[in-house]
C-alpha cells in the first residue's frame, strides 16, 4: 500500500510523472529492441513496444512545451551564481543554465515544424537542440565530477584520513552529498551517450546505437534519477522538524 501511495503521489506532480513516463519510455524501447534483435518469432511484440516508446518520447515532447517560464525563473534566480563560492562552478552553472534555457525554443520549434505549423526544416531544429542538451549534459558532468572530487578533498585530511575535526553530522552530510554527485554524473554519462548518438552522423558514434542500446542506457539514467530524487525526498522529509 505505501508503494501504491508513493507512486500516486510521484503521479501527482509534474516531475514525478516525467521520471515515470520517461522511464517506462525506454524500458519498451529496451525490451522492444532485443525482442526485434534476438527473438524473431516475437519481433511484432517488440515492433508494437518501440511503437509505445517513440509514442511517450512524443508526449514528453509536448509537455516540455510548458517548461520555459519555470527553466527562465530559474536561471534568472541563479543569475551569474555570485553566491556561489567556486568560481569553476559558477562558469559551469551560468553556461549549462543557458544551454537549457536555448533547448526549450529549439525543440519547440522542431516539434511545430514536424507538426507543419511552421513551414520550417525541423532536422536543422532537431540537431540544434541535441546539440545544445549534449552541451548541457557535458557541463553537469564535469561539474558532478567536479564537486565530488572537491567534496573528498573536504572530507580527508592531508594524511588521507577523515579530518577528525568534522562533527559527524557534517560527514554524513557530506558523503550524502558526494553519493548524489556519482548518481548525477553516471546519469548524465548514460544520457550523453544517447545525445551524441542522435547527432548527425560523423560525429563520434552517432547513429550507430541499436534501439536496444538506446533503451538501456535511457532506463540506466531514468533509474538512477528516480533513485537520487528519493534519496532527496527521504533527506528533505529527515531534515524537516
Amino acid at each position: 500500500m505505501a508503494l501504491l501511495n508513493g507512486l500516486a503521489s510521484a503521479l501527482e506532480s509534474y516531475r514525478g510523472r516525467d521520471r515515470l513516463i520517461r522511464t517506462l519510455g525506454y524500458c519498451c524501447q529496451l525490451i522492444g529492441g532485443v525482442l526485434v534483435e534476438q527473438c524473431p518469432t516475437r519481433s511484432e511484440v517488440g515492433r508494437r513496444l518501440l511503437v509505445v516508446s517513440a509514442q511517450l518520447s512524443h508526449c514528453r515532447t509536448v509537455l516540455r512545451l510548458f517548461d520555459d517560464l519555470a527553466m527562465f525563473v530559474y536561471t534568472k534566480q541563479y543569475g551569474l551564481g555570485t553566491e556561489e563560492e567556486d568560481i569553476f562552478i559558477r562558469c559551469l552553472s551560468v553556461l549549462s543554465n543557458t544551454a537549457d534555457q536555448l533547448y526549450y525554443p529549439c525543440e519547440h520549434i522542431a516539434w511545430a515544424a514536424d507538426a507543419k505549423v511552421l513551414q520550417v526544416d525541423s532536422a536543422r531544429w532537431w540537431t540544434l537542440s541535441t546539440a545544445l542538451w549534449t552541451l548541457s549534459l557535458l557541463l553537469g558532468a564535469v561539474k558532478a565530477l567536479w564537486t565530488m572530487l572537491k567534496l573528498r578533498q573536504k572530507l580527508r585530511s592531508p594524511t588521507g584520513t577523515f579530518a577528525s575535526q568534522l562533527p559527524r553530522s557534517k560527514q554524513r552530510a557530506m558523503e550524502a552529498r558526494i553519493c548524489s554527485e556519482v548518481l548525477t554524473l553516471l546519469s548524465n554519462l548514460a544520457d550523453l551517450a544517447n545525445a551524441v548518438h542522435w547527432l548527425p552522423r560523423g560525429v563520434l558514434w552517432a547513429g550507430r546505437f541499436p534501439p536496444w542500446l538506446v533503451g538501456l542506457m535511457g532506463t540506466i539514467s531514468s533509474i538512477l534519477s528516480m533513485c537520487q530524487a528519493a534519496r532527496t525526498g527521504r533527506q528533505a522529509e529527515a531534515d524537516s522538524p
